[in-house]
Order: C-alpha cells, then sequence, then structure tokens
C-alpha cells in the first residue's frame, strides 16, 4: 500500500509546480506554518514572495534568516535545504498605499504572480479601532488594488475568522450584509481623531465584541465586492491552536489564545475563567487549517464553474470532533500534572464558571491578592516587581475570551468538509483534514509540551524538576488552605462570641479522660 501510495501522482504538487506565490502576513504564527508547509510538501513551486516590513531597525532579509533558524523550519533544513532559495523577502506594508511596493520589485510581482494568500491582520482583539480598520479593512483594500494589476492571478484566498458575524446564532458559508458601507469606516478612520472615533467605538461596532472582528466584516465586504472580477475566495477558521503533526507536533510560536490560558493555568497564575463548559471549543489545529488553505486554493482554481456568490470555506473542526470547554479543562488538567511546567506561582488547580460573582471573587482572592503579595515580597526583596503587571494582562485577555467561551457558536462548514473528498489518497495524506482520526488527549499533550518548549523554552528535561517543584506546591497549597479555613473559622467564632463555648467541649473532654 505505501509502494503504490508513493508511486501516485499528487495532483496538488503539480498544481502548485512552477507557480509563484504572493504571501502577506508571512511572518505570523499562521503564515510561517503556511511557508514551511508549501516549500515542504510543493517543492517545485517556482518562488514565494513575502511581504515583510523592517522591524526594530532590522530589514526583511535579516528576520528572514532569524525565521529559517526556529525548529519549525528543521526538517527543510535537514531534507530541503535548497528551497529555502526559492523565499523572497519584499519590502512593504499594508498599511501604505501599494503595500509601499515600487519599481522592479512591483513589476516582477505584478507579472509573476498566481496565487496569492492575504493573511495579513492585527489579531489584537483590544486594539482600537482606527489601527484595525487601518490594518485589517484599509489593508485588504490595498492589497486588492494590487492584485487587481495581477495579470497572471489565479486565485487570491483572503482569510478572514469565522467570529466576524456575532449577531448571526448560525454562520453558512456565504457573506452576509453589513449594516454599514466599509468605505464610508475606510474614510471616517481616516479624517476622524483618534479620540473621537474611540468615543464613537461601543456603538458603532455593536453587536461586535471587539475592534477586530467587526473589522474583518467590513474586509469581507470589500472581497465580496471584487468577485467575478477577481478570483477571490474567503477562508474563516475558527481559533487556531498548536499544530498537531506538522510541521512539529505542537508547533506554537506565541501565547495567545487557549494556549496562553493553558500555560497560565498550568502556571498556577489562571485560577478561574468565565466559561459555559458545556459549550463546544471552537478551535482547529494549525497544520489542519494551512493544508485547507492550501487545498481552498487548488480546489477553487480547478472549479471551472463559476459559482454566483463570492466562495467562501469555514475551516472549522467537524462536529463528530468537537469537544467541550469542559472537556477540554479536564484533561488539560490531567495531563498538566503529568507533565508539569518550570516555577510556578501556585499549585495548577483553576476552574470555569459561568457566575459572574463567583468568578469575580475567585479573581479577587486567587489572582490579585496574590499578585499584590508576590510584589510585595520582590519589593522587600529589592527585586522588580512584575507579578501585578502580568495580571492586568491576564485580566485584560481573559475578558476579551470570555465573549466566545460563553457562547455557542454553530459554524456551518459543508464546502471545507467536502474538499479532502475530492483528493486522490495521497493528497489526503499529505494534505489531512482527518480531526477524527486525531486522539484528543494525545492532541492536549502535544499542546502542553509544545507551550513548554516553543514558547516558555523549558526543554524536556527539566520534567523530573518540574515534578518535584508539583509536589512542593502541593503540599504548601494544601497547607495554606488549611492555615486560611482555621482562620476563617476562628474569626467567625470570634464574632459569634462562641469561642468560649468551643474551647469548654476540649476542656470537658480533658477532665473526662483524666477521670477514666
Amino acid at each position: 500500500m505505501e509502494t503504490e501510495m508513493s508511486n501516485m501522482k499528487s495532483e496538488v504538487y503539480d498544481y502548485y509546480k512552477g507557480q509563484s506565490i504572493f504571501i502577506t502576513g508571512g511572518s505570523g504564527f499562521m503564515g510561517k506554518v503556511l511557508i514551511e508547509k508549501l516549500l515542504y510538501s510543493c517543492s517545485d513551486l517556482k518562488e514565494i514572495f513575502i511581504l515583510m516590513r523592517p522591524k526594530r531597525g532590522r530589514v526583511p532579509e535579516s528576520r528572514l534568516e532569524d525565521m529559517f533558524k526556529l525548529p519549525m523550519f528543521q526538517r527543510i533544513r535537514e531534507e530541503k535545504p535548497e528551497v529555502l532559495k526559492k523565499i523572497i523577502p519584499v519590502q512593504g506594508d499594508v498599511t501604505f498605499d501599494g503595500l509601499g511596493l515600487s519599481g522592479d520589485t512591483l513589476d516582477r510581482l505584478l507579472k509573476s504572480t498566481s496565487i496569492v494568500f492575504h493573511m495579513a491582520a492585527t489579531l489584537r482583539l483590544e486594539a482600537n479601532l482606527k489601527d484595525a480598520i487601518d490594518m485589517n479593512t484599509t489593508g485588504t483594500k490595498r492589497v486588492l488594488d494590487v492584485c487587481r494589476k495581477m495579470t497572471n492571478l489565479k486565485v487570491l484566498v483572503h482569510l478572514s475568522t469565522a467570529f466576524c458575524y456575532c449577531d448571526k446564532e448560525v454562520l453558512h458559508e456565504k457573506v452576509y450584509e453589513c449594516p454599514h458601507n466599509p468605505h464610508d469606516l475606510i474614510r471616517c478612520a481616516e479624517w476622524m481623531d483618534q479620540k473621537t472615533l474611540e468615543n464613537i467605538t461601543p456603538n458603532l461596532i455593536s453587536p461586535h465584541p471587539n475592534t477586530y472582528t467587526y473589522s474583518k466584516r467590513l474586509a469581507e465586504i470589500l472581497v465580496r465586492n471584487e468577485y467575478p472580477n477577481l478570483p477571490v475566495v474567503i477562508a474563516r477558521p475558527s481559533i487556531v491552536i498548536p499544530a498537531n503533526e506538522e510541521p512539529l507536533p505542537g508547533w506554537v510560536d506565541s501565547l495567545n489564545g487557549p494556549i496562553g490560558i493553558m500555560v497560565g493555568g498550568a502556571k498556577g497564575v489562571i485560577r478561574s475563567m468565565l466559561c459555559n463548559g458545556d459549550y463546544r471549543a471552537e478551535v482547529i489545529p494549525v497544520d489542519m487549517a494551512i493544508n485547507g488553505l492550501i487545498l481552498i486554493a487548488y480546489t477553487e482554481d480547478q472549479n471551472k464553474t463559476e459559482s454566483k456568490d463570492v466562495p467562501v470555506y469555514n475551516v472549522t473542526c467537524s462536529d463528530t470532533k468537537k469537544v467541550t470547554w469542559g472537556e477540554v479543562l479536564e484533561l488539560g488538567k490531567e495531563i498538566a500534572y503529568k507533565y508539569p511546567f518550570e516555577a510556578g506561582i501556585w499549585y495548577p488547580n483553576g476552574s470555569i464558571t459561568t457566575n459572574k460573582i463567583v468568578h469575580t471573587l475567585s479573581v479577587i482572592f486567587f489572582h490579585w491578592l496574590p499578585a499584590y503579595f508576590v510584589d510585595f515580597l520582590m519589593f522587600l526583596l529589592g527585586q522588580k516587581r512584575f507579578m501585578i503587571r502580568v495580571q492586568t494582562r491576564i485580566s485584560d485577555g481573559l475578558e476579551v475570551l470570555q465573549f466566545f467561551t460563553t457562547r455557542q457558536w454553530i459554524f456551518r462548514s459543508e464546502n471545507f468538509q467536502v474538499l479532502s473528498s475530492k483528493l486522490n489518497p495521497k493528497d489526503g495524506k499529505t494534505f489531512s483534514l482527518d480531526m477524527d482520526s486525531v486522539d484528543n488527549g494525545e492532541y492536549l499533550k502535544k499542546c502542553i509540551l509544545g507551550g513548554r518548549q516553543y514558547c516558555l523554552k523549558e526543554p524536556l528535561t527539566t520534567l523530573p524538576k518540574a515534578r518535584m517543584q508539583l509536589k512542593a506546591l502541593y503540599i504548601l497549597d494544601i497547607t495554606a488552605k488549611i492555615v486560611l479555613g482555621g482562620l476563617l473559622f476562628w474569626s467567625l467564632l470570634s464574632a459569634l462570641h462562641l469561642k468560649e463555648p468551643f474551647l469548654s467541649l476540649f476542656e470537658r473532654n480533658e477532665i473526662s479522660i483524666m477521670a477514666d
């Protein structure tokens, strides 16, 4: 069977052969995984242009060199180092008109590019509206303006989000109308001062909980309006989480989203979260999402029957594989105890609740009071204080995320689910979308170890030490609870004037024992 499959022709590989690809947002989490997957599994592509801006005084070429040193590019460095030469950094920015491109660079891009993946966006949910519009909405308009001039463009995949229609109970694979014209909002963000814009933001973006989902919804309207004059397609991933297999099991490069909550909980920093444990976790591993994007571009270009409306794909797991937040928590706890993180602040034993009062009390007693206590100790020791700052960031992050964890989301993904059915066995394996075969426990283990190794830089060799620290924290946790419980009980007796009657019980017992 393996021999037969190895001799089988890869239609997806042949499609990407000789293609010139343009990627915006290539330095982001999903962008890097897309680049790695294309280089590894579609090695005969001609070139990949990556739009990159200078950052911290470093030019794109220098940033690219550092990117290739990441663990996620290890298999390419070892097996196919020559394909790295196919990456061409293009200095530019989606916040500049014409993407900041000009001269020979722009001419080459316009003449050569056949496939575009527009992934650049600000993912900060709490970003001010001016920045979110400029990056996510106007940035998309600028990309569309450039793509309109490309002479060999076959397909443009626009990366959106499955959460951009917060007012829809069921999200189908189509673009819904928006109460605002994106061009009006673009002009508004250009001329209105930031303070005035911030004052009207809550009413303007309602019912959206943040500027990110609102600006991405506006961007979808811009993309839809280009169809069918431009070969555009919209891909909407749900919450993207660490890799299942590629480029590395558990690969993740930031603490954004659920992985940050996992790490915070495992470190004992996050003790409570407002979340409905019965609701399904709308998440998808990054390698499955990237395989989906590659197949979407391939499928849409192969599709000879032009659809009436712009093609849309909700890049989400099938209903049969979705688990609840409660199941994720319990399974995650079990795995985190087996594979603990180093130097936790407290024993990891957080919980979720839908009761705002219980959550608020938990945050006060288990988030803020320990944070002030730790910073006070740092002050006494003459060390730099950090815990209150950390808890402030965590509090802001949890407040933003709770909108998504206290609601039931129903995403219909028929278009996405049938992608793999059109593939031959070889392509089905190489660009797998099969989440049903993934063991939840094993995958969560990969996520936790991935966050441990790639985000916190804690090698697996430190696990024995971390387990000893976990045992010490457990004893400390139990001791603290006993002491605190005793103090509260004693305070209650004092408040109710019951200390003397309570002590007299022990005095009588002592007399009775001596008499015997």
